[in-house]
């Protein structure tokens, strides 16, 4: 019988079904990580992780070097990243899980790198870590396998993305509605701790990306996002639309919300704000959402 394939969510039920009847057939990986505390993911997946799991870290795995101007998460080179998620045993078309317990904040980020190197089997953990846990299912503190390297190989980019020059000219056509997925805060420019600029690039509209989420840290049913998405985007249609946050994470949180809620095509501003800031000729703006 075949299994079933994901491309935006799964349950905490539906995995451990499917790691139970085939666990080869799925790759997954805890992406669990805290900005002020780098090595915490990590530490946090020896204390207990999903039986098989391995671990990929933000800075390391899922994000290319710095030059000061490109941001805090630059995008990594994309075949380093094959090679990497190659080395741990991707094989062309596996499903891949990615979760971690941030809300799906970061796991996000690992679904939208490999949708951006054309592979599609990717969902991330409905509900995160904190799911799993509460349907019963158990932790392992064992070591992560030692994986028989994949075939994994890029494909054409089902993602897009687009530079801080194309936003740029934006200032002035207007022509593409920009969503920031920061904390209201920090999109005003208050409290801001992260990046040595307070504000927002002017014209960005702000959607929170905690606002994707119910209570219980489940992403809301498609057609609430649709209508909150709605609401952001007024009349432009998903193609005109760009999506940043504070260094281009949490902005894929926003990217896998509108996927669920079928608004496609959507690109991502992988510098974000954190790129944006790094010159100061580029404006500022600060304040509530226009």
């Amino acid at each position: 019988m075949p299994h079933s394939h994901y491309t935006t969510l799964i349950s905490a039920a539906n995995l451990h079904e499917r790691l139970a009847a085939a666990p080869g057939s799925v790759l997954v990986f805890d992406c669990r990580f805290d900005l002020a505390d780098p090595a915490a993911g990590e530490s946090a997946f020896a204390a207990g992780h999903i039986p098989g799991a391995q671990y990929l870290h933000l800075d390391r795995d899922l994000s290319g070097a710095k030059t000061g101007k490109n941001g805090r998460h630059p995008l990594p080179d994309r075949a380093a990243l094959v090679n990497t998620l190659a080395a741990r045993g991707l094989n062309e078309g596996q499903q891949v899980v990615a979760y971690d317990a941030q809300g799906g904040s970061y796991a996000a980020r690992l679904w939208w790198l490999l949708r951006w190197l054309g592979h599609d089997s990717v969902a991330v953990l409905d509900g995160g870590l904190q799911a799993w846990e509460a349907a019963g299912f158990a932790l392992s503190t064992d070591a992560a396998p030692q994986p028989t390297k994949g075939n994994f190989t890029a494909g054409a980019p089902l993602q897009v993305t687009i530079d801080v020059q194309a936003v740029v000219r934006n200032l002035s056509t207007h022509e593409l509605v920009v969503i920031d997925a920061r904390a209201a805060d920090r999109y005003r420019g208050e409290n801001e701790t992260i990046d040595p600029v307070g504000g927002h690039i002017p014209g960005a509209r702000n959607r929170f990306f905690k606002d994707n989420l119910t209570a219980d840290g489940r992403f809301k049913p498609a057609h609430t996002l649709r209508e909150d998405f709605a609401a952001v985007i007024g009349g432009k249609t998903p193609e005109h639309v760009v999506l940043q946050c504070g260094s281009g994470v949490t902005a894929c949180h926003n990217m896998l919300a509108m996927e669920i809620a079928g608004l496609h095509g959507a690109a991502l501003y992988a510098g974000s704000w954190s790129e944006w800031c790094a010159d100061p000729s580029r404006p500022v703006a600060t304040g509530p959402n226009p």
